[in-house]
Formats: structure tokens, C-alpha cells, sequence
């Protein structure tokens, strides 16, 4: 049976501190699994410690995480000090993310992506395993350090776009995760990953699903805004152009301002990627992501209209369950 999960979502028009009352009708509802990302918030291990402190039994997966940001020593001692803290089981997701944020937030390299992300993960999984490391790749290199309290169990997924990524993904992740897509993207990555898999099983592939529950104006302003920072970044924009909106993803390039592209994005551009409407549509419409192969789907609840995602969390569950 395909899983559901639920993902923290960071929308811009909402209080930094709703997160934790998400996390909690996560737990609260019957959620077995959490994502935690980061954007311009709170830092991601640390909101992870937080809300394990407070829903004890509440799996956390934190990411996915810059690999231009954060190095293997770091990762690894994030994991660690979370699930030592909290208890909780914790997985790692990491990305490539965008220039914007790893070359003009945090003046880093955004460059070499599916290499320095596969010598991330070849140094970072021994990390967690507890192994004094020594490795030195072409652009990762630890030698010396060995994590006090391992983590072995600690799963590592990876969001993926591009077909080289994938391609790695499905030789070293243990998961996939992807985000604003449609059930043919995950159709495409599903056979991707499946066909790349030649030596061992294929990683679990997880689709983010925005989802709002008979949604009004506010609802699709509040996901529209989200959805517009997404359509200039590398990946992001060739699948929204592959969805039929390539004049916006111009648009973006050519640096129109981000509310402004939020108010042209139409309901239809925010269908594709997402579940919109009645309890027993978007119910429909997460079924139509597990007949296109994900093996589990993580809703990012909407809450201009629902804060802290009560109804909408409880309706998901309540409709899982049925």
C-alpha cells in the first residue's frame, strides 16, 4: 500500500511558528512520517529537535538539504544530534537546490551537482555507520572524523530532476523525492529509476503533493505565490514548461517579479502539480500518484484558509484510512 506522509510547508504570507502547530496535527492525526525542509526560517535541525521533543514517535525526514551548504561532517552531526535529542527516527533528504540560494545566499559553489552528489553520499553514509572516515573525492574530502552516535539506520534520499541525478539516485539513494510534479512526471521518473536500477532494487520514489481542501482566493494566492518562486530554478522550470506553461518560466528567467508571476498563474497550472477541491477529489487525485508509481505521497498542506492544517490533515488521514 502506498504511504502518506505529510511535509511542512513554508509559505511566504504565514507565521514562522504555524510550522510546529502543523507538526503536532501531523502527529496528532495518525502521520507516521514528517518532512522538515529549509528555506528562510528556521534552520532544519533545529526545528526537527523541536518538534521531536514535542511529538515523540513522529519519524522525521529532514530535507532536502543544499549539498553546496552543508558538507558530509555537518549532515552528520545534524542527523545525530536530532535523533539523540528527540528519540525519533531521522532520514536525510539532500538536492543540488538553486544558485539563488547556494551561490547568492550563501556565496558557495553551485556547480558540479550529480558528482559532488554522489561523492556526498559516499563519504556521508560510512559518517553515519559510525566508521572513522577517510575519503577524498574530486570536490568532498573528510579525513579523520567519526561520528560519536551513529546512526545506520538513517535512510538517504535524494530530490532529483535531471536524468543524471536520477540515474544516481537509483544506483545510491535509498529514496527519491519529488516535488510540484504531475502523475506523468512520476510515471517517467518511475520508469527512470527502474531502469537504472540494474544492480540492486529501485530507491522508494515519494511525490510532494500540494493540497487544499475546497480552496478559495486566499488558498490559491497562498499556493500560486509558493508555486511562482519554483518556475525559474533549473528542473523546476523545464517541467512546468513540459506542463504547458513555458511563457511564465520565461518570464521568471527574464526576472519578472515573483508576485506578479504569482498573479498570473492559473488554477490549472496549480492543478497539475497539485490535489484541489472536495475531500473525495483530492482523494482521487493522490490515487492517480500512486497508480503512476510513487510509492508513497507527502501533502503540503495549504492553511491561508486552515491554519495549522487541522481540517486538511485530518481529512487525508480520515480518507486514508477509509
Amino acid at each position: 500500500m502506498t504511504a502518506i506522509e505529510a511535509v511542512l510547508p513554508f509559505w511566504l504570507d504565514r507565521p514562522d511558528q504555524e510550522t510546529i502547530q502543523i507538526a503536532l496535527t501531523a502527529a496528532q492525526t495518525g502521520f507516521d512520517s514528517l518532512w522538515i525542509g529549509e528555506m528562510a526560517t528556521y534552520d532544519a535541525f533545529a526545528l526537527a529537535t523541536a518538534i521531536g521533543v514535542q511529538a515523540p514517535g513522529l519519524a522525521l525526514k529532514i530535507g532536502p538539504l543544499a549539498i553546496g551548504v552543508r558538507g558530509p561532517v555537518t549532515l552528520a552531526l545534524g542527523v545525530s544530534t536530532v535523533a539523540s535529542l528527540t528519540g525519533s527516527r531521522v532520514d536525510i533528504a539532500l538536492g543540488a537546490s538553486s544558485p539563488v540560494i547556494v551561490a547568492g545566499w550563501h556565496n558557495r559553489p553551485w556547480a558540479h551537482h550529480v558528482t559532488v552528489m554522489r561523492e556526498t553520499i559516499e563519504c556521508l553514509r560510512p559518517m553515519l555507520d559510525g566508521t572513522r572516515v577517510d575519503y577524498a573525492g574530486r570536490h568532498v574530502a573528510s579525513h579523520g572524523f567519526r561520528l560519536r552516535t551513529p546512526v545506520p539506520e538513517t535512510r538517504i534520499a535524494l530530490g532529483a530532476f535531471g536524468s543524471g541525478m536520477l540515474r544516481l539516485a537509483a544506483r545510491r539513494a535509498d529514496e527519491v523525492v519529488l516535488n510540484l510534479a504531475s502523475p506523468a512526471r512520476v510515471a517517467e521518473v518511475r520508469s527512470l529509476l527502474d531502469d537504472a536500477a540494474t544492480d540492486r532494487p529501485p530507491p522508494r520514489l515519494t511525490v510532494w503533493v500540494p493540497v487544499a481542501v475546497d480552496p478559495g482566493a486566499a488558498a490559491h494566492a497562498q499556493l500560486a505565490g509558493q508555486v511562482a518562486v519554483y518556475l525559474a530554478p533549473p528542473g523546476y522550470g523545464e517541467m512546468f514548461a513540459a506542463l504547458g506553461f513555458g511563457d511564465l518560466v520565461a518570464k521568471a528567467r527574464a526576472g519578472a517579479p515573483r508576485r506578479a508571476l504569482a498573479a498570473e498563474i492559473p488554477l490549472e497550472l496549480l492543478d497539475g502539480v497539485g490535489a484541489l477541491g472536495s475531500a473525495e477529489r483530492i482523494a482521487a487525485r493522490l490515487r492517480s500518484y500512486r497508480e503512476a508509481g510513487a510509492d508513497c505521497v507527502a501533502v503540503v498542506p495549504a492553511t491561508a484558509e486552515d491554519p495549522g492544517a487541522r481540517a486538511t490533515l485530518a481529512a487525508i488521514a480520515e480518507g486514508d484510512r477509509s
